[in-house]
């Protein structure tokens, strides 16, 4: 008989998913607590004009900043093949995370965003500006809402999964409406956008480790957030990694980096048995 998947976790992980649920919640709480205190102590503001020069500007082929453009093709690719497996409904493995349709659902949303995270940034990439990068970010939140709250779904609660996930990408949207609403007056705020980015990249190895998944996979998602986290690593290095040889440049392997971890996501659904 195959072994429960949190009975293969290693054993501090084993240790701290025996605490008592009211501890766990208690930790997810106050660590929200906190990271919500953070962002509000934090003054508004504005995006940046400088972010619009990237170290590449380079074109080809009539296409200006070609790489910064073309690379976006890992989104496209990984966001259609995504949704071709999710819209399959017969070749999910037996009684895995499509036995019910809702499990289904926060998918969907992912690869949906992955998908037009790919077009919004070739388009933004093409003539950076603060007006198209709108296109870039709002694909952006359906990803980081949805892998969100599949992990609550999975590891927490089935029904606030159901229940959130609505709310969770109305916030994501929001946050991208919010503060381009506020750079045509002159008061722009990224600060609830960066909340919605970077508290579901830090609370879901947390949930990783306080609850097991019904289906396994916490290697693949560690290494999706950890590919992720590189890619951010890599954008911030833009111009220095550019400076080593003008090969390719930060920004670039950013995409590529974030294109690999939505793969890892991908390729963990489709090893996934229950």
């Amino acid at each position: 008989m195959k072994a429960p998947h949190h009975a293969t976790a290693p054993a501090i992980v084993r240790r701290v998913r025996a605490w008592p649920l009211r501890w766990r919640l208690g930790l997810l709480a106050v660590l929200t607590l906190a990271a919500l205190l953070a962002v509000l102590a934090l003054p508004p503001f504005p995006q940046p004009q400088a972010y619009h020069n990237f170290a590449d500007q380079r074109g080809l082929f009539g296409v200006p900043h070609f790489l910064n453009v073309a690379s976006n093709a890992a989104f496209v690719l990984v966001g259609a093949a995504g949704l071709w497996f999710v819209l399959r409904r017969g070749k999910w493995p037996d009684a895995g995370i499509a036995a019910q349709s809702w499990q289904r659902t926060p998918y969907l949303a992912f690869f949906v965003g992955v998908l037009l995270t790919g077009f919004g940034s070739a388009w933004y990439h093409w003539l950076p500006d603060t007006e198209r990068l709108t296109w870039d970010r709002l694909p952006m939140t359906l990803i980081f809402m949805s892998f969100f709250a599949a992990a609550v779904g999975e590891r927490m609660s089935a029904r606030a999964a159901r229940l959130g996930l609505a709310p969770l990408l109305v916030l994501g949207l929001a946050s991208v409406v919010l503060w381009q609403l506020g750079e045509q007056r002159g008061v722009g705020d990224l600060r609830l956008y960066g909340f919605v980015q970077f508290y579901a990249a830090l609370m879901i190895p947390v949930m990783v480790l306080l609850f097991p998944s019904r289906y396994g996979g916490d290697r693949e998602v560690l290494q999706a957030l950890g590919l992720y986290a590189l890619a951010m690593l890599c954008d911030l290095l833009d111009a220095r990694i550019f400076d080593l040889g003008q090969i390719v440049s930060g920004h670039t392997l950013k995409h590529l980096l974030a294109g690999a971890a939505a793969y890892q996501v991908l390729h963990m659904l489709t090893a996934r048995r229950e």
